[in-house]
């Protein structure tokens, strides 16, 4: 069976966490990734994370401050076909300094720069940090907590997104290399990380006031939260959608408030802000009343989603994950057998294949790639790798639509195909349908179906987030699809993965994150933790864009398409890739806490006399700068630096903090990030029209692209607002439109209308 990467060279240059998980996936589909160390071998090799993050590589150990390292390692990036620089590279010799150099001594290289922020890191030291970027990017403030103000990430979710989306970014480069024969420089850095992993929370209206945080740990909705049994057990209750919510408060005994005076039947009512804390304290009531077993039960009989809240732990045993192949053992040469996270992509023709452990320093002996040839004629440039390219996304709610915008940033014309009634969920989550044009169809009907089946044969890629069976019943599962179009990507994302006992069950975001031990690791001894960020919807649509990108690039090479499938499962594993890798001796993963500041007095949050700062003092060096800053008798204890902190401003502490060279960020909340300079540069964020004088502020540009950057501002579409468009590019007249739209087959709309709404996590 032919590897999708197959004859792809990698050169992996980087340390830390989102480089080289960014080369091992590339790895996974069967690229050749040879790991650059420099001299004393990579300083991580102590970490449980590099037993994962470097399977399926081999290592070459080269001096750079030699001429026989220099020309060695230039030898290897002449036969490359991917570079991935970003922490750790300085130390080869390679650094954002000179960005161009790469690809201008290598024109046919896709050099994939992952910084840990953008070309300039704002912390002292420049080291990859998951808890300086969540400070910096507003998102520790975006946290539901008990008290407000920021809670550090136990989890480093932006590193990992970085590491996906890098991937699935410098893959998109290298299946439009194929057509132009270029290359180009990719960057992914960290911001990007965390502006894919957050676009709701970093959505904004100008003079808005600001989101309240002070909700407690199971966030604002009192329908989409975790309760405490009467064994003391928790369970996440998914009351998401408006059916959902009615059967909950109806399982709960509680469907008579729908009547109640003020609410007149409506549910908008009967959660706005004003009456939450009162219908949470009720419902936290009844749950204590039952145990934590009776409830699910009663809840899964009336089709509503739970999940008890389990302990990470055991996650990897689970017979769902074993089932899809997410956990796997490898005979590690310094550790003996280790389990860790399989690969969460599950492509037909070419799935991934995790044969071989990480390296010892040096086992690659001397690589020998022939050169690449030069390109020929001038480098063309576009709107986007993926520029072309037809992507039709059947997706709802959040994972599959978001999936097709992130390849619509790539570049790709992606259709938002949704029912003429329109996604219900398509208003509140208008961040994850930007870019798309909308089609609205009913494919019940045969009419529908036969025009959406027209469509797929001028398609590159489906993706769809259905339930297990509706494509079928809809009569366009993947078998169809690929009878219609043999060239066809067809990717399905779904809760539980394709096999399992749990394969047909429903799941959302929330219910991985109480499954899989994350809500749990984040509240650490005190209550379980429900994350703002979406980590599974985020995670599995990054998953999905780079299985799309995988499958395109093994298509353009063979002419062979695929089915495929990713899900929330494979993602919430993926998500807690260190966390989970079992080795003999690894100290426990990280706990967090009740509105946890962080792991340590010099590894945490601190007040300020107006906001708060994250220190990052986790070397020597560090400490002897703030006892300096201490002063006498200059011991960094709690209490010290609460001290020092409080009487400074926000700004002054930092002032102190960079000038004695200490990392530290700012807590800064989203409203302040349009102004930062370094995050206009790289078009962070992009203004999206609204009636009236007032706009949103949305996520921006998610990549850089030396060559093919997009220009498009990606802004939703109405329901059915380019119906006729793309139907009269299949060749239907006017005539023939209007008639399918007076039987209510399809639905020619307006542009959608942008309104302001209340956070629902």
């Amino acid at each position: 069976m032919d590897a999708a990467l197959g004859g792809v060279r990698v050169l992996d240059l980087t340390t830390g966490t989102a480089g080289p998980l960014a080369a091992m996936l590339l790895g996974d589909f069967g690229a050749d990734v040879v790991k650059v160390e420099a001299p004393g071998g990579d300083p991580g090799r102590a970490r449980a994370g590099f037993a994962m993050a470097n399977r399926n590589k081999r290592s070459r150990v080269l001096d750079p401050r030699t001429g026989d390292g220099r020309r060695r390692l230039d030898a290897l990036l002449a036969g490359a076909d991917i570079c991935v620089t970003g922490t750790g590279s300085a130390a080869l010799g390679l650094c954002a300094g000179d960005p161009e150099r790469l690809t201008v001594r290598f024109p046919r290289l896709v050099h994939l720069h992952m910084p840990p922020y953008l070309e300039d890191t704002p912390w002292p030291g420049g080291a990859e940090s998951n808890a300086l970027l969540s400070a910096a990017l507003g998102t520790s403030l975006r946290q539901s907590s008990f008290a407000g103000g920021p809670v550090d990430p136990v989890y480093p979710h932006f590193l990992y997104v970085q590491a996906v989306w890098g991937a699935c970014a410098a893959v998109a480069a290298l299946v439009e290399r194929r057509r132009s024969g270029h290359g180009q420089r990719v960057t992914a850095g960290g911001a990007h990380g965390a502006m894919v992993a957050m676009p709701l929370q970093f959505l904004r209206t100008p003079g808005a006031a600001p989101t309240d945080t002070a909700v407690g740990a199971g966030g604002p909705s009192p329908l989409y939260s975790r309760y405490r049994c009467a064994d003391g057990e928790w369970l996440f209750v998914a009351g998401l959608t408006a059916k959902f919510q009615r059967i909950a408060l109806r399982v709960l005994g509680l469907d008579h408030l729908l009547d109640a005076a003020g609410t007149d039947g409506d549910l908008d009512r009967l959660l706005a802000p004003e009456n939450r804390p009162a219908l949470r304290t009720r419902i936290a009531e009844i749950f204590a009343t039952r145990d934590c077993a009776d409830w699910h039960r009663a809840f899964t009989a009336a089709d509503c989603p739970t999940a008890p809240v389990a302990t990470r732990d055991a996650w990897l045993d689970h017979p769902q994950v074993r089932a899809i192949g997410m956990a796997v053992t490898l005979d590690d040469p310094v550790h003996g057998p280790v389990t860790m996270p399989g690969n969460p992509i599950h492509l037909a023709a070419t799935p991934a294949a995790i044969t071989g452990p990480a390296p010892r320093p040096d086992d690659a002996g001397d690589v020998r790639w022939t050169p690449r040839p030069a390109p020929a004629g001038p480098a063309p440039r576009q709107a986007g790798p993926l520029a072309g390219y037809r992507v039709l996304d059947l997706g709802m709610v959040l994972a599959g639509p978001y999936t097709g915008t992130l390849l619509a940033e790539l570049g790709a014309d992606v259709v938002k195909v949704e029912i003429p009634s329109g996604d219900g969920w398509r208003e509140r989550g208008l961040i994850y349908i930007r870019g798309q044009r909308g089609l609205a169809v009913d494919l019940r009907t045969d009419e529908g179906r036969d025009l959406f089946l027209r469509l797929v044969r001028g398609a590159d890629v489906v993706i769809d987030n259905f339930r297990p069976g509706v494509l079928d019943r809809l009569g366009i599962a993947h078998d169809r699809l690929l009878e219609a179009n043999p060239r066809l990507v067809a990717l399905s994302i779904t809760a539980f993965g394709a096999g399992g006992p749990m394969s047909d069950a429903p799941g959302f975001d929330p219910l991985l994150q109480a499954m899989s031990g994350i809500m749990a690791a984040q509240g650490g001894a005190d209550e379980p933790v429900l994350l703002t960020m979406a980590v599974n919807d985020v995670t599995v649509a990054a998953l999905t864009a780079l299985a799309a990108c995988v499958a395109l690039a093994h298509r353009d090479r063979t002419g062979e398409g695929q089915s495929g499938w990713t899900s929330l499962a494979g993602a919430a594993t993926f998500a807690q890739s260190e966390e989970l890798v079992r080795l003999p001796g690894r100290p426990p993963a990280p706990q967090g806490g009740r509105d946890f500041r962080g792991p340590g007095p010099l590894d945490r949050f601190y007040r300020t006399a107006d906001g708060w700062i994250r220190l990052y003092a986790t070397g020597e060096a560090d400490v002897r700068a703030l006892e300096k800053l201490l002063g006498p008798p200059g011991e960094a204890t709690e209490q010290e630096l609460e001290r020092y902190f409080a009487a400074r401003t926000r700004r002054d502490a930092m002032a102190a903090l960079i000038g004695a060279g200490v990392p530290a960020a700012p807590a800064r909340p989203v409203a302040e990030l349009p102004d930062d300079p370094q995050l206009r540069r790289w078009e962070a964020f992009h203004r999206l029209p609204r009636p009236g004088d007032t706009s949103l502020y949305a996520t921006g540009r998610w990549a850089g692209f030396s060559r093919t950057p997009n220009d498009r501002v990606l802004l939703p579409p109405g329901v059915g607002e380019h119906t006729t468009e793309i139907l009269r590019h299949l060749g239907l007249d006017g005539a023939a439109i209007a008639g399918l739209c007076e039987r209510g087959v399809v639905r020619q709309g307006g542009p959608m209308v942008l309104r302001a709404f209340g956070a629902y996590r």
